[in-house]
Parts: structure tokens; sequence; C-alpha cells
């Protein structure tokens, strides 16, 4: 699983840039670029897919894929009984393909992708046509129509006449700013009048229009420089990500230890109701012997009593525990993977770690903390919008200019010795005469559109830079904050490390005292109460290792938290 997250310095991504946005632009002129999911069009006209992916029905079907690779890791033991086994890596790697808020983290990447893709909308081509069909009679005015009125080509006092007049259109902008219209109509114009040369006339036209900005919206890097903040926004959508899941995977491993303790809390205390049960045993002889007073035997039944007690709440926390293991790998969405024990292959025994360099640790968290890197990316943006809204302070100059040429056809009408004669055409002498340029029109001219005074955007430039200083002094906080963070960590490992030393020197002395009033109660020089202390404390001081055990792994999570090398550490990649 690879994110493509670049961790490239500013000044080689603006040296790369160029190409970048040229091969990116050519992939969307072509129709081949996808971006995200759940794209409607990525085609482009007049491809036959454009039309399929137009009109076909949108689909509104979410299918969600159950959880993956559980049945890898049942295992059925010699008695035939399953077990769902995992190691901590395993386990990492199950949350990582199936845990639903994760899944969840990761579609913010496929909007922050949808949005550079909305990003390139400025240069999208626009075509228009339109095609319009209109009759019409109206009284004669012409002393020439009027003339004729009564005679066999105008029979009646009104003039009819039929307009079919036709356009068709494309605009674009390109990445320098200038917008260019390309536009063609051809018109056929049927009327009754005699006084018309061409009768039907067939009539085109062809015209280049553009508009080129010289002050503001000039150049290629400030047209683009939308395009630029939506990658900037995604390379930080991308670090918010990475910051999210180092949280869900601390969470989900000490979901692990907290199994891991549980089972551990339970062996601890089966093992006291098993010392108590012999405990016990032993007095109940004693009793039946007469070699103790029946007021003596009360001690040794509260004792084995509480032990049950204590397993019993201890198999209830390990069963709630297990549950939420389960949540975190989805495996509670598969009928019989949920049914399944949970055995965990992770020795709670912690490994030896050398000591901890606290600068060093505090500079490889600056380098690799994603939520720091994620703000540094944001003050990039920061200089980007203030360059957009400067752009808005500058006179809107513009050079325009247009170019056009027309031609006429159809059939010809004159009068040749009193009487009216005509000459075939039609529409392809229109053509003709266009694109023989005989009959051009061009201008040129300049526009300037001068704010006297612009608050508005004189308002977003200044919002812009206290943005800037606001992140500025953002990142400087957060700096502080990862510094404190790192020493705290490093503080809590060490003295969970030494808490564990302690803890294994305390459960030997139990250990030893234990086995001394037992030698002394089997001589008969101390109580059975005495040998009930010893044992308590015996156990207690076995649950105070496995406690700080896992508190030191525990601690060693969260500084690998704190560093950022977390996922690094678990050999964990995301996509």
């Amino acid at each position: 699983m690879v994110l493509g997250i670049h961790l490239r310095s500013t000044a080689s991504r603006r040296a790369n840039g160029w190409a970048r946005w040229g091969t990116l632009l050519a992939s969307l002129a072509a129709g081949v670029l996808t971006i995200g999911t759940g794209l409607a069009q990525v085609n482009s006209f007049p491809r036959p897919s454009y039309f399929r992916e137009t009109f076909s029905k949108p689909s509104r079907m979410v299918e969600l894929a159950p959880p993956v690779r559980l049945d890898d890791f049942v295992v059925t033991g010699k008695d035939g009984v399953k077990t769902l086994e995992l190691s901590l890596r395993d386990y990492l790697s199950l949350v990582m393909s199936n845990n639903t808020d994760i899944a969840i983290q990761r579609l913010t990447i496929s909007t922050a992708e949808n949005a550079v893709l909305r990003s390139f909308s400025i240069f999208d081509p626009r075509a228009a046509a339109s095609w319009n069909s209109s009759r019409s009679k109206s009284p004669i005015s012409n002393l020439v129509d009027i003339g004729q009125v009564g005679s066999t080509s105008v029979t009646t006092n009104a003039l009819a006449t039929l307009r079919q007049p036709a356009n068709f259109t494309w605009t674009q902008t390109l990445p320098s700013g200038t917008l260019y219209n390309v536009q063609f109509s051809a018109s056929k114009l049927t009327t009754s009048s005699s006084s018309v040369t061409y009768n039907p006339s067939l009539s085109s036209a062809v015209s280049v229009n553009f508009s080129q900005p010289l002050l503001r919206n000039r150049g290629g890097y400030v047209n683009r420089l939308g395009i630029i903040i939506a990658r900037g926004n995604l390379r930080q959508t991308q670090f918010q990500l990475r910051d999210r899941i180092l949280q869900y995977v601390q969470d989900a491993e000490n979901a692990y230890w907290d199994v891991v303790l549980a089972h551990a809390n339970l062996r601890v205390q089966e093992e006291a109701l098993k010392l108590a049960q012999e405990a016990y045993k032993r007095a109940q002889q004693e009793l039946d012997l007469g070699a103790m007073s029946p007021l003596d035997i009360y001690n040794p039944q509260q004792q084995q009593a509480t032990a049950e007690i204590s397993v019993s709440q201890a198999k209830f926390s390990l069963q709630q525990v297990e549950n939420n293991l389960r949540l975190k790998i989805s495996a509670d969405l598969n009928p019989e993977i949920r049914k399944l024990p949970i055995h965990l292959t992770e020795n709670v025994e912690p490994p030896e770690l050398p000591a901890l360099d606290t600068e060093a640790a505090i500079q490889r968290a600056m380098r690799m903390r994603p939520d720091l890197q994620g703000l540094k990316v944001a003050l990039d943006v920061d200089d980007l919008q203030i360059q957009q809204a400067s752009n808005q302070l500058r006179p809107d100059l513009e050079l325009t200019g247009n170019y056009s040429s027309q031609g006429l056809g159809g059939v010809f009408n004159y009068s040749n010795s009193g009487r009216l004669a005509t000459i075939p055409g039609g529409f392809g002498d229109a053509l003709g005469q266009m694109f023989g340029f005989g009959y051009p029109a061009y201008s040129f001219g300049l526009t300037l559109n001068l704010p006297i005074r612009s608050r508005t955007a004189a308002a977003n430039y200044a919002d812009q830079v206290v943005s800037k200083k606001s992140d500025a002094l953002t990142v400087r906080r957060t700096e502080q904050q990862v510094r404190l963070d790192v020493t705290n960590a490093i503080s809590q490992t060490e003295a969970a490390k030494n808490s564990v030393r302690l803890a294994k020197v305390a459960k030997d002395f139990s250990q030893k005292y234990l086995e001394a009033e037992q030698k002394k109660y089997e001589l008969g020089t101390s109580q059975i109460f005495f040998v009930l202390q010893a044992q308590t404390a015996l156990v207690n001081a076995d649950s105070a290792v496995v406690q700080n055990q896992i508190t030191y792994r525990r601690n060693m999570l969260n500084l690998l938290r704190r560093t950022g090398e977390l996922l690094e550490e678990r050999g964990i990649t995301i996509q």
C-alpha cells in the first residue's frame, strides 16, 4: 500500500512544475486522465465513450467489500478447536485492510484529487450550436413589389419570408490567459419579394475573436495558480490522512495490548485462584484432623471466593477488549470469524531499548511528523493565495481583436430585356466566397477597466497576509508542541523501563517471601493467614510486572507516534 506523498522541496517542485502541468493538460485534452473515483465523464467529445458516459443512467449503488484475509489467520489446534491467531504485524495488516474508520479517511484523498481536476475546468473548451426556422408575413412596402401585385410573381398584397439561421461557436481560455472565440454562421433566406437579388439567399460567415489580458490575469503562472493551490491542498490532505492513520494505528495497537493484558490478567487471577484453592484444601484437611480451629477456616474460604470473583471479572473484561479488537479488523462483520477465540502471539516482554537521544528524536520528529509537514505545505499555499489576491489589485487591460470573412450565394435574379431571369447557385458559392477571404473585416482595440479604489480586493489581499502570519505562528506552536511531546514520551518510556525492572525485583522478593512463609507454616511457626497474605502479595507482584510491561510497550508506541516513525517501524505503507 503506497500513498503518493512526494516530500520534495519547494524549489524542485517549481522547477519541475511546468513539465507536470503540460503533461497533465495533454492528458486532459486526450481524455485519458482519471483522478479520484466515481468520475462520470473522463473522455472527450466526440469519442463514442463520451456519449456513453454522458447519457448513461448514473449508478447510485455503493458496494462495500467484505473484510479480507481473515481466513488466512484461522488456525485449527490438535483438539480440533479453531482460533484466530494474530501476531502484531499480522493484526496491523488486517487493520489497514479492513478498518472502517481508515477506509472513511482515505476518501478524503479522492475529494482532494477531484478538486485538482476541477481546477483545470477554466481551460475546458465550450462548444455551442443553434438553429432556428421562422416564417413570417408582412405588408408590402417596396415599390417594386407593389407594382407586381396582381402579376404572376406576386398574387397577394403580403410579403412572405422564411429565415433559417444556424450558428456554431467554440470558446476556450488558454493557459496564457488568452480567451478566443471561433464562430461560424450560415443562413438561408427565402422571400416572395421581387426586389432581392438572391432568392433564396444563402450566406455564410466565419469570425475569430480574441482577448489577451495585459495586466491582470496575464501569463501562464497566474492562470495556473488555482491548479497549484489545489495540488497544494491535496498534499496537505495527504499529510492529514497520514496523521489520522498514525492515530488509528496507535489506537489499534493499544487495543492489541489491551487483549494481551487481559489474557495475562486472567492467567494471573487463575493462578491466584489455584493457590487459594490449594490453601483452602490444606486448611480443610487440617480442620478435619483437628489441627486448626474452626474459626480459622473462614479466611481461606474468603480468599478462594475473592479469587473466584476476580477470575469471573477478568473473563468478562477479556471478552470486552476482544470485541473491540474484532471491531478494529472488522471481524465482527463475519459471522464465522467473530465466534472464534483470539490467540495473540506477541510476547508481552518488551525489547531492550538503548539509551534514547532526546535531541536526535526531536529532529526526527521535526522531519517526519505529518501534522507539522502539512502545516508547512499550508505556508506554501498561503504564498500562492497572496499572489492570487495581488493579481486582483491590478487594472484590467486587455488587447482585443477580431477577424471575419463572409460569403453570399443562392439563386441570382436579374432583369434581361424586361424579363426576369435567374442563374442557379447554392451554398457552395457562399462558402467559396467566405474561404476566399474576398470580403474580410478586422479590428483591434484596447479595453481598460480601471478600479479607482477596490476595497474588496485590498481586503482580500490583507486577509491572505494575515492568514499566512497565523499559519506561520501555528507552525511555531506545533514545533514547540512536538518538542514537548517527544521529551515527555522519552521520559515516560524511561520511567516505564525502570518500573519493569523494579516490578521484577519486587516479584522475586514476593516469591521468596511466599516460599519462606510456606516453610514456616509447615514447621508450625507461622499461621495460614500469613501464607495467604504472601500468596496475595505474589499475585499482586505478578500482576504489577505484566501491567508495567504493557505500560512500557504503550510508552514505546507513544514515542514512535510522537516522532512520526510508527508506520515505518511497523512496516506500514499507505495507498
